[in-house]
């Protein structure tokens, strides 16, 4: 058996800034912090940190007042900020910068009359946090056969805004749509979709004319690695996506299959070395890394960590 080890795979600038971002407010305040959201969608990770006494929430009614609050990599809207000031909260902002970048330009665009087309997924927790910036302008768009459908007409004035991680070919298909439908629309000057996302889906499409199998480390929530996994299907290739190692199964492989791995943006190196040492017990496998491009992307932590102190239990009229 041969492994081509795709690369770039796993963390990216982002998840690796939000992960050391929690990982340092634990070493200064302990447990006993929330975060709002899973800090990345990977289980491997939440599961890490939940040991550690950290709890992950999806409302913010469930943060006791006067706590310490991380917003995810995957941004919030103003209306959480608004409610995590009015609950007293000690807040760390660990978005992702290239997912703020999207938030600031739905901002300019609303503040300019623009009516904006984001194209992402309903309910994922990015457009969630992009859409909560301009509601009253920002209309969801998922699929090219959405566009004939948009009640916008030529003199309207469009902007659109893409989920930093979606497939490029995917969003490139709802882009063309839009552009053939309204000529007028504009878009932001540099592209939204992350570096990293771009990345990986390349080195995949570059391996997986020569795979039997393609294994995508990540989990079902991450939009990423579901989008890696989808070029493998895309071409015909058997393609799993999966948390770890426990859940390969061997009736997957044969003793002279070719098998691509990657890793989502979201899912850590660790995971990648336990299915490499799976393949290797149960089929002596051999595996070679394959390297696209090199990555040297570094977002700094937020400057919040440095002001976060133990937070003494509070009531509600307290914090009033």
């Amino acid at each position: 058996m041969k492994i081509l080890l795709a690369n770039p795979r796993g963390f990216c600038a982002g998840v690796n800034m939000a992960i050391e971002c929690l990982d340092e407010a634990i070493r200064k305040v302990g447990p006993g912090i929330y975060v709002y959201h899973e800090i990345v969608h990977n289980k491997y990770v939440v599961d890490r940190f939940t040991k550690q006494g950290v709890t992950f929430v999806n409302t913010m009614e469930e943060v006791p007042f006067g706590a310490i609050l991380l917003f995810s990599a995957h941004g919030v809207s103003p209306e959480i900020r608004r409610i995590a000031r009015e609950r007293k909260l000690q807040t760390v902002d660990a978005t992702c910068p290239l997912v703020t970048k999207v938030h600031l330009e739905a901002i300019r665009y609303a503040k300019d009359g623009y009516n904006i087309l984001l194209i992402g997924h309903e309910g994922h927790d990015e457009v969630i946090g992009t859409m909560g910036e301009a509601p009253e302008s920002i209309t969801l768009v998922e699929t090219p056969d959405e566009v004939a459908k948009l009640p916008f007409g030529p003199e309207d004035k469009l902007a659109y805004l893409t989920q930093t991680t979606l497939s490029v070919s995917e969003a490139n298909e709802v882009i063309t749509a839009l552009k053939q439908r309204y000529p007028q629309i504009v878009s932001p000057k540099k592209e939204d979709i992350c570096y990293a996302t771009t990345n990986r889906q390349e080195a995949v499409q570059m391996l997986v004319a020569s795979a039997d199998v393609l294994i995508v480390l990540g989990s079902q929530n991450s939009s990423n690695s579901r989008r890696l996994m989808e070029i493998g299907a895309g071409q015909g290739v058997p393609s799993y996506l999966i948390d770890g190692a426990s859940e390969m199964q061997l009736e997957w492989f044969e003793q002279d299959s070719t098998v691509v791995i990657t890793a989502g943006a979201s899912a850590p190196e660790v995971v990648v070395e336990e299915c490499i040492d799976y393949l290797k017990q149960h089929f002596n496998a051999e595996f070679s890394e394959e390297t696209l491009r090199e990555e040297n992307v570094h977002f700094n932590l937020p400057k919040e960590l440095a002001t976060l102190t133990i937070p003494t239990p509070t009531t509600p009229s307290d914090a009033s």
